[in-house]
C-alpha cells in the first residue's frame, strides 16, 4: 500500500511539474499587455471570462479589471463582438448577465454582446465557444495568471487564440500567493482533463449564433 501512495505521489508531482511548464511554454507570444499590441491582428471576437461581480468586501476587483478591459479593447475597435462566458448555475448570480449590463453602461452597444450562461469553468468556456458557438478563432480577456491556462485549454481544443491581460492586483506578484498557488492545481486538472481522462463540459446543448452589430 506505501509502495502505491508513492508511485500516485510521484506520478502526481510528475504531472504538476509538466502541466504548468506546458502552460508556460504555450503562453509565449500569445499574451498581450497593451491594446496597441492587438493593432493589425485579426482576432476582433472576445471571450470575456466571467467572474462574481461582488467579493467579501466589495466589488471584486477582477471583475472590474476585466469589464474595463473589454469596453476599452471594444472602443478601440480591437474587438467587434464579446461572447461573455461565466457561471449563472444559482438563482440570482449570473456573471455574464451583470458584465453584460456593466459594458452597457460603458458604451458597449447590446448588439454587439452573446452571452454563454454555462461557463462554469474555463475548460467549459473554451470547449462551449467551439461547438457551441463555432468560434475557432478569437481573444480571450481576463487576468494573465488565468489567460495562461486558458490558452492551453484552447490550443488543446484545436482553437487558435490569443489572450489580453487586464489589469492584476499587486498581491499575485509572488509566485506563491494563494490565487498563483491555487492556479499551479488548475493548471495540472486542466491538463489531466484534456490529455488524460478527455473531459467534457457540465452542459453542452445546441448550436448558438453570435450576435452582430
Amino acid at each position: 500500500m506505501r509502495t502505491v501512495l508513492l508511485d500516485l505521489t510521484a506520478l502526481f508531482i510528475c504531472i504538476f511539474i509538466s502541466a504548468n511548464i506546458l502552460v508556460e511554454i504555450n503562453a509565449q507570444n500569445k499574451n498581450f499587455y497593451f491594446s496597441k499590441s492587438l493593432s493589425g491582428t485579426e482576432y476582433t471576437t472576445a471571450v470575456l471570462l466571467g467572474c462574481g461581480k461582488r467579493g467579501k468586501t466589495g466589488l471584486n476587483p477582477y471583475y472590474l479589471y476585466r469589464v474595463n478591459a473589454a469596453a476599452e479593447l471594444y472602443q478601440k475597435g480591437k474587438i467587434k463582438r464579446i461572447l461573455i462566458s461565466g457561471d449563472n448555475g444559482r438563482t440570482e448570480y449570473s456573471e455574464p448577465e451583470d458584465m453584460r449590463d456593466d459594458l452597457i453602461a460603458r458604451g458597449v452597444p447590446a448588439c454587439a454582446i452573446t452571452l454563454d450562461y454555462a461557463g462554469f469553468r474555463t475548460f467549459d468556456s473554451m470547449y462551449r465557444a467551439k461547438e457551441i458557438f463555432k468560434l475557432d478563432k478569437f481573444l480571450i480577456i481576463s487576468q494573465n495568471f488565468h489567460n495562461e491556462r486558458a490558452l492551453f485549454l484552447a490550443n488543446a481544443m484545436g482553437i487558435d487564440a490569443i489572450a489580453y491581460n487586464c489589469k492584476d492586483l499587486k498581491a499575485n506578484k509572488s509566485k506563491f500567493s494563494f490565487i498563483n498557488v491555487r492556479e499551479y492545481l488548475a493548471r495540472t486538472k486542466a491538463f489531466i482533463d484534456c490529455y488524460l481522462i478527455f473531459k467534457r463540459p457540465k452542459f453542452l446543448g445546441k448550436e448558438e449564433k453570435m450576435s452582430h452589430c
